[in-house]
């Protein structure tokens, strides 16, 4: 899962309104065409609000 680059996560959740939790954010990276990729990164977050778009950065690219 390292080939997500933050500016492919940032287009993913364009349009995205906040606090969301990770159903909405997904919802929206789907909306907007996102890989496979970056929708099962998301979905893997868990069950979690995030207040704005830093707080699911930090989250999806803790890992790498």
């Amino acid at each position: 899962m390292a080939g997500i680059r933050p500016p492919d996560l940032q287009k993913a959740l364009s349009g995205a309104e906040y606090p969301a939790d990770t159903e909405q954010l997904k919802r929206v990276a789907k909306d907007n065409h996102a890989s496979k990729e970056i929708t099962d990164r998301i979905d893997h977050l868990g069950k979690k609000q995030f207040q704005n778009p830093a707080e699911v950065s930090k989250a999806v690219f803790q890992n790498e």
